[in-house]
């Protein structure tokens, strides 16, 4: 009998370290499962925290694109709106201007009218007659209105509106301007007005 007790005694000592295992193994078990859980919660936040900086970085990239498109534009506009400013500038008065060319047309007509019939009394009237016309001649330079040249020069249609075509004097002068009936002038490298030419042909 003592040898069952003690039998019975070791199954139920044997029983309990089973059971204390099986504890352990299910507390371990448990707090496996609770670790994964936690390391799970955190790899979930983590990879929240990952794709909104992701989308933050794209959100900063979207904005600052744009800023700069927005930027450049504006100094594009700017520039553009200058440039068009120191146009106006440039050829602020044409229209005045190109209303006293006739009349330096007539000044050098009446100078070359008087030239013709130049006598000691009238020596007088062709000087004041010169130096009007001299004043007008630096009033226009001084704006930057310039004569075009054209005798001799070949004809070109982007400078010279052809009045006639003669028959060429020398063989040298075919397709060149040989008389201006009225003179072209420039304004800043702009054409205000197109010279009249006459053309050897």
């Amino acid at each position: 009998m003592s040898r069952k007790k003690n039998k019975i005694e070791s199954q139920e000592a044997i029983n309990e370290e089973v059971n204390k295992d099986k504890k352990l193994e299910t507390g371990n078990e448990n707090n496996a499962n609770e670790t994964e859980g936690t390391i799970e919660v955190q790899f979930e936040d983590r990879n929240q925290d990952q794709v909104q900086t992701e989308d933050n970085e794209q959100k900063f990239k979207d904005l600052n694109d744009k800023y700069l498109r927005l930027s450049a534009e504006f100094d594009n506009y700017r520039r553009r709106n200058l440039k068009e400013k120191m146009e106006l500038i440039k050829t602020a008065g044409e229209d005045i201007l190109l209303n006293i060319l006739p009349v330096m047309d007539n000044f050098e007509r009446a100078l070359r009218a008087i030239e013709v019939k130049k006598t000691d009394e009238n020596t007088a009237i062709i000087e004041g007659i010169q130096l009007i016309y001299n004043n007008f001649k630096d009033f226009l330079s001084q704006r930057g209105v310039k004569e075009l040249e054209a005798i001799g020069k070949d004809f070109d249609t982007d400078h010279h509106e052809a009045i006639t075509k003669i028959p060429a004097p020398q063989e040298d002068m075919k397709g060149k301007v040989i008389d201006v009936v009225e003179k072209g002038y420039v304004m800043h490298d702009k054409i205000i007005r197109f010279a009249k030419v006459v053309v050897g042909e």
